[in-house]
Parts: C-alpha cells; sequence; structure tokens
C-alpha cells in the first residue's frame, strides 16, 4: 500500500486554503490544489494496516478501496485510479470537496493525530482524471426497453440516473428547480463546490442516455400517478428541506429566517438566475453592513457563516446549546469511529465568534425588525442557567438546526392518504423504506437518500442511490450486475 516505509517518512500535508481576507472576496473555490509530486507523496504514507477501516463500514460508505487507488497514485497509475474510484463512487470530485471525511477518521494513522490525506488524494484523482480526458460517456451496449422515472437531481437522484442509464434503461428525471443538482447546487454554496462540476457530470449523463425534464415540480405540475403509469420504475429522491421548528419566540420578526432560503439565494445569484423560486422568499436576503447570528452548530450554520463574511458582514456570531467539545478525542475510547472534538470549519476560521453551551431565548426588536438576540448559558441538561442572561446585537439572523424531512408539498401532498405511502410520522415525514430493497409500501415506487434515512452527508445519498438502482434493475430484470 504506497511505499512501506511512507508512513514513517513523509509528514501529513493537505491542500492550503487562500488566505481568509482574500477569500472572502469572492464566492469561487479557494484550494490550493497540489501538484502530482505531492500527491503522490501523500498517498505513499498508506500503511500496510492489515484491516484498512478507511473503506467501511466505520469509514467510507460507499467503500471507496482508499488503500488500492492510493498505491496506484503512489505508482502514477493515474487511470487506473479513477477506475477504481468510480467503481464505489459515480462522483469523487463532489466528496473529495465536500465530504467531511469519516474515512480520515478510520486511518490506522489518526490514532497519531496524522491521518492518510484520503479527501485531497481523492480530489487529485478525480481533476487529474478530467485534466487526461478520462472521463466520458458510457452509454450502455444495449437498451433494456424499461422506462424508469427519477423524482430529485440531488446526489442520490443523479447516481441512480447515471446506474440505470449504463444498465440500460431509458431513465428519466424530473428536478424542481431550473437547473439539475439539487442540494448539491443551490444548498452547498460555491466556494465549496462550483457547479460546472455537476455540470460536466450531466453533460456526460446525457451522453449514455438520461433525460432530464427541469422546471417540474412533481406532485405539483405533474401527478405521481402519471408518472408511475407512464413508467416502470419510479425512484423518489428528494432532498431534506423542511426546517426544524425552532420554537424561538421573535421568528417572525423582519431580519429572521431559516438558512436554507438564504443559501439558496446567494447560489441562484452566483450562477445568475432569478432569486425567485419555488418555496422561498423572494425578498433579498443580503448581510452586507450587517451583524449577524447564526444559530446552530453544523455544516449549513457553517455555510450560512462564510456566505455573510462573502456578502460583507460587519460581525458573525454563531450560537451552539453543546458546550465546546475537547481539543482532542480519547483515541483508544472512539477509534475508528467519528470523534466529537473541537473542529474549525474555514467559514468559521474566517473570523466568526462562537459561543457554546448558549441557548437562544429569543428575537428582540423594534418597529417589527430584529434588533438583537437574547441568550442565556445552559447547564449539562441544556437547561438555563439563573441570571446568565445576555442580548447579542443582530440586524440579520439565521436559523440553522437541521432537517426534519422532505418538503410537504408536492409529491408527498398527492400521494398522502390516496396512494397509501408509509411516511414515517415521528417527528419527520421520511418515507419509510428498507436499504436493503429501497421499496416502499406502493407499487413500482422506491426512495432513496435524505427522503428516506433522513438530512445525511452527500456520500451516503451517493451510496443509497446507487443501491437503489441496484435494487431497482434486479427488480425490472430479475438480476443485476450493478454493484451494490
Amino acid at each position: 500500500m504506497g511505499k512501506v516505509t511512507g508512513f514513517m517518512e513523509i509528514d501529513r500535508q493537505v491542500m492550503k486554503y487562500q488566505p481568509a481576507s482574500d477569500r472572502i472576496r469572492h464566492f469561487r473555490e479557494f484550494t490550493i490544489p497540489m501538484s502530482d509530486a505531492e500527491v503522490t507523496k501523500q498517498a505513499a504514507r498508506c500503511m500496510d494496516c492489515g484491516i484498512p477501516y478507511c473503506h467501511g463500514p466505520t469509514g467510507c460508505p460507499v467503500h471507496n478501496q482508499i488503500p488500492d487507488w492510493n498505491d496506484l497514485v503512489y505508482n502514477n497509475k493515474w487511470e487506473e485510479a479513477i477506475r477504481n474510484l468510480h467503481s464505489t463512487n459515480n462522483f469523487p470530485e463532489f466528496t473529495g470537496r465536500v465530504c467531511p471525511a469519516p474515512c480520515e477518521e478510520a486511518c490506522t494513522l489518526n490514532l497519531e493525530d496524522a491521518p492518510v490525506a484520503i479527501k485531497t488524494i481523492e480530489q487529485a484523482i478525480a481533476d487529474k482524471a478530467y485534466e487526461l480526458g478520462l472521463v466520458g460517456p458510457q452509454p450502455a451496449t444495449e437498451k433494456t426497453g424499461k422506462k424508469v422515472a427519477i423524482i430529485g437531481s440531488g446526489p442520490a437522484g443523479m447516481a441512480a440516473a447515471q446506474q440505470l442509464g449504463r444498465a440500460g434503461h431509458d431513465v428519466h428525471v424530473y428536478e424542481r428547480e431550473t437547473k439539475p443538482g439539487g442540494l448539491l447546487r443551490y444548498g452547498i454554496p460555491d466556494f465549496k463546490l462550483e457547479k460546472n462540476f455537476i455540470d460536466r457530470r450531466v453533460e456526460q449523463m446525457k451522453g449514455e442516455g438520461v433525460t432530464f425534464h427541469c422546471g417540474v415540480n412533481v406532485g405539483v405540475d405533474m401527478p405521481v400517478e402519471q408518472l408511475l403509469a407512464e413508467h416502470d420504475a419510479v425512484l423518489y429522491c428528494g432532498g431534506s428541506e423542511t426546517p426544524r421548528a425552532a420554537g424561538i419566540p421573535g421568528v417572525d420578526l423582519q431580519g429572521v429566517y431559516d438558512a436554507m432560503p438564504y443559501l439558496v439565494q446567494q447560489n441562484r445569484r452566483v450562477g445568475r438566475e432569478n432569486i425567485d423560486s419555488v418555496g422561498w422568499p423572494a425578498e433579498p436576503i443580503l448581510a452586507g453592513a450587517k451583524h449577524v447570528v447564526v444559530v446552530g452548530g453544523g455544516d449549513t450554520a457553517s455555510d450560512c457563516v462564510g456566505t455573510a463574511f462573502r456578502q460583507g458582514a460587519v460581525k458573525v456570531t454563531q450560537l451552539d446549546i453543546r458546550p465546546q467539545p475537547p481539543e482532542k478525542e480519547d483515541k483508544l475510547a472512539v477509534w475508528p469511529f467519528w470523534a466529537t472534538k473541537m473542529r474549525t470549519s474555514s467559514s468559521q476560521a474566517e473570523g466568526a465568534v462562537r459561543e457554546f453551551q448558549v441557548a437562544t431565548l429569543e428575537f428582540v426588536g423594534e418597529d417589527g425588525h430584529l434588533t438583537g438576540v437574547r441568550c442565556c448559558e445552559v447547564d449539562e441538561r441544556r437547561q438555563p442557567i439563573a441570571g446568565t442572561d445576555f442580548i447579542i446585537k443582530a440586524d440579520l439572523a439565521f436559523i440553522a438546526i437541521g432537517f426534519s424531512g422532505p418538503l410537504k408539498d408536492g409529491v408527498l401532498s398527492e400521494m398522502d392518504g390516496k396512494l397509501e405511502l408509509n411516511v414515517d410520522r415521528r417527528g419527520s415525514t421520511n418515507v419509510v423504506a428498507n436499504d436493503r430493497d429501497y421499496k416502499t409500501s406502493v407499487d413500482k415506487f422506491w426512495v432513496a437518500g435524505d427522503v428516506r434515512r433522513g438530512q445525511s452527508l452527500v456520500v451516503w445519498a451517493i451510496r443509497e442511490g446507487r443501491q437503489a438502482a441496484r435494487a431497482i434493475d434486479e427488480a425490472l430484470m430479475g438480476s443485476s450486475v450493478l454493484p451494490r
């Protein structure tokens, strides 16, 4: 696996960032790619660890064969490396940019806090493959005569569409927005994932026979029953977009918004689209010259922080009800699983003020406009501590505390009580299906991604899309050569 003694001789290096003072002036990606020679050296660090926890089940959800392609990169076999990587992951250029890399947490070298730079190497392989012209359409040699509809073109829908198209099925993808990509395009900021990477994958899939129908809100513009009648199988891959209810007084003040409308609106601006879109507020939400408060401690909250800085916010404060985690985890108690420890995202490193173990009590304002956020410290049970109240000045506040499931309008509203679709009613609207065949209670109807498992990572969506494609292919043809 790479160079036998590489992990002892070579220090861990990852891609560097542009200085914060430079990168907040634009919405483009700000990572500085490594040279091929540097990537090769990092691949050489992959050790012969016996049991490579990095590629599953604790590490990589799609079971990337990480030691194998590290060895191929070390030996400058880029074409074989991308072929190996594509065998488990349809879109490594996405995961190489936005995945939090649980594989690196599971790396044996993480016991010494110096895991192999797996995410950096994965992105380098994907980018090198395009540079060398190794990525192109792979259309099926024979058509099956079967027709499949996919609702939603996020990572789950795109992965399923590509797999089913390559299996020879006539695949039609229906997307509510004006361009494909789902939350990849409209939820993730361009400074983390530029959208040309999505565009070129869409072109590849079109060359494989996949047809995209954008601007079609299934359940509103087109009934689900029509899709079921016209197709041999329908796969629903909606994203988790319904904000979790915060229950904070003052949410109706001007200046208080859920996080997703803010991110979607800015992504549409960068993509030179109208900020008007289905289900999102039409008034411009801008942070320029404002004091901004972000409620929540996850990735969506971090994306709001980075977006606000790029729009010219004066100050950004992020509130997290959880206690500040330790700087370092207990390796022997946690490894190879994801550890709770202090992590600072690139957006937070751009100057955010982070408040831990703080509850948001109320949004306060004057004449209907937000002026501040009233907070207090909490104990280990997240109960307010008397006498610790304080107010943070705020002209703009975003609530980013997670999502409870897909939007109820559209597919779910049509099917609820009409087609007897089983939906989890325990605090979410996720559709009930197992992770073996992804089949729902409705004939010819499958689900995958966030709509089934709840809000999750892009890499989990790709896994579910691939596995659902295998299940559909098997159901339609009696057997399948698609990988699971």
